[in-house]
């Protein structure tokens, strides 16, 4: 797999700020909202996540003007980083890369669903993540199937959703959660 743009890429890059200074605010402000978000949901306190950015709440609003804005913006980001991970990966033997990058789609389904209500599945923003997770994500799915260390009698979006449904459940501990997703992927993976 080699570097590619994704649609979510442009878009993240068009909202983060160029200055250093205003980039490592808005970085910082990212990483408190999606911190916030997991651990409260999308009624998480702007001003606790000002706080936890170590910045005014006046830098927040200037970086993202509404709410929604923010969301979308925290939505976006993880995405991104979802892509990014699927080239990071994509050197590994197949059956790992593929499992490698659904642990990571997994931290990203938590924050999803701290702010899914909050995003219209047909928003620009929406598709653009969408699409560029499964062009990150589809392909690693195909090269594990074509190795044989998949099966093929099922497709990525079913995959997709296995795992998002999988992290939808309430488990007493990460641990848990991680055990229950291994169980399911013995049941994707054709060798051992």
């Amino acid at each position: 797999m080699t570097a590619q743009p994704f649609p979510v890429s442009d878009l993240v890059a068009s909202r983060r700020p160029h200055r250093k200074d205003a980039a490592r605010n808005y970085d910082a402000l990212l990483a408190a909202a999606r911190q916030a978000f997991a651990e409260n949901g999308a009624e998480a306190s702007l001003e606790d996540i000002a706080r936890r950015a170590g910045v005014g709440i006046g830098t927040l609003y200037r970086n993202f003007p509404t709410r929604r804005h923010l969301f979308e913006s925290v939505y976006a980001d993880e995405v991104n980083d979802l892509c990014r991970v699927a080239q990071e990966v994509a050197g590994q033997e197949p059956w790992e890369a593929l499992a490698s990058w659904l642990r990571r789609f997994v931290d990203y389904t938590v924050t999803k669903r701290a702010i899914r209500e909050a995003l219209n599945d047909e928003s620009e923003i929406f598709l653009a993540c969408r699409e560029s997770m499964y062009q990150a994500g589809g392909p690693l799915f195909t090269r594990a199937q074509e190795a044989g260390a998949a099966r093929t009698d099922i497709g990525f979006d079913d995959l997709l959703r296995m795992v998002a449904g999988i992290t939808a459940t309430n488990f007493l501990d990460d641990a848990q959660r991680d055990r229950v997703l291994a169980v399911a992927l013995d049941g994707v993976r054709t060798t051992r």
